[in-house]
């Protein structure tokens, strides 16, 4: 994989990869905790191109090749929201329709909250309303959240297959080559635990957003699987009830990962959803 371009938001920057044609629907990818752009992966993004959309990943703050926060620095998912809003701007890109996973659902949220005018659509994958309301992860899900730093890269590895093998759920074999070969890579590109731990304090401090969810009137998409045991899908199905029209696919056997089986579906629906959205009168 070549060099990708970067780009200048909320006082950082992002780097940032597209595919597909220009002058399609842009569909932005808000990565989770921790994950790299390329957590996306580059066949997904090309079904999702396929459908006509214009598809734009990107690197958060304080992961991959974007900025890396100065040690001791803290921020908000709110200000993650900034950011992402600001890569659109930045690109001259008026509004997207907004994926987010995990943590990037957070996000995503956040942006239809706080940069309405940004959203044609929101689709919250994997993915629950934070604070008080927020349904915790299993015990095994948090010690996974909280093993501590390895050494090596070989170690560093092994963990990352570790913790895919984990989070998959019961209806998904699990395709160690396919995941070693991904971990590898992202350990490759860019290890910066200390973003890790930022993060998740973003996470940890963010207060609930169910209330303001009942505000958005935009097109929105919950994809939740019922066997995750990092953001259990009760949260997926809060996310869905609180946002007034909003359509909840929760999948049978999908934990904590979006696995290839399902792509095809939630490609679709996400496609689906972006017409809807084109569709609405002005």
């Amino acid at each position: 994989m070549g060099p990708m371009p970067s780009a200048k938001s909320n006082g950082i920057e992002l780097e940032y990869d597209t595919i597909g044609d220009p002058g399609g629907a842009p569909v932005l990818l808000i990565s989770g905790l921790g994950v790299q752009m390329i957590g996306w992966d580059e066949e997904f993004c090309e079904l999702l191109a396929s459908r006509g959309l214009y598809v734009i990943r990107f690197d958060n703050r304080d992961v991959g090749l974007s900025t890396w926060m100065d040690d001791g620095a803290t921020y908000t998912l709110d200000d993650m929201a900034a950011d992402a809003a600001g890569l659109l701007r930045a690109l001259n890109i008026p509004a997207a329709h907004i994926v987010g996973a995990s943590m990037g659902g957070f996000i995503a949220q956040l942006v239809a909250l706080d940069h309405p005018d940004r959203v044609l659509s929101l689709t919250s994958m994997i993915s629950g309303p934070n604070g008080r309301d927020q349904v915790q992860p299993t015990p095994e899900a948090i010690a996974l959240l909280l093993t501590p730093v390895p050494a090596t890269r070989e170690e560093r590895i092994e963990l990352g297959v570790r913790s895919k093998q984990q989070l998959l759920g019961p209806a998904d074999p699990f395709d160690e080559s396919y995941e070693r070969a991904r971990v590898a890579a992202a350990v490759d590109r860019a290890y910066h635990p200390d973003g890790f731990v930022r993060q998740l304090q973003a996470i940890t401090a963010a207060p609930s957003r169910l209330a303001r969810l009942a505000e958005l009137r935009v097109p929105t998409l919950v994809v939740h699987g019922d066997a995750d045991i990092l953001v259990p899908v009760e949260n997926g199905r809060l996310v869905a009830a609180a946002i007034p029209g909003a359509r909840l696919l929760e999948i049978a056997g999908m934990g904590h990962d979006v696995p290839r089986r399902v792509w095809p579906q939630v490609i679709d629906a996400i496609a689906e959803l972006a017409r809807e959205a084109a569709a609405r009168p002005v």
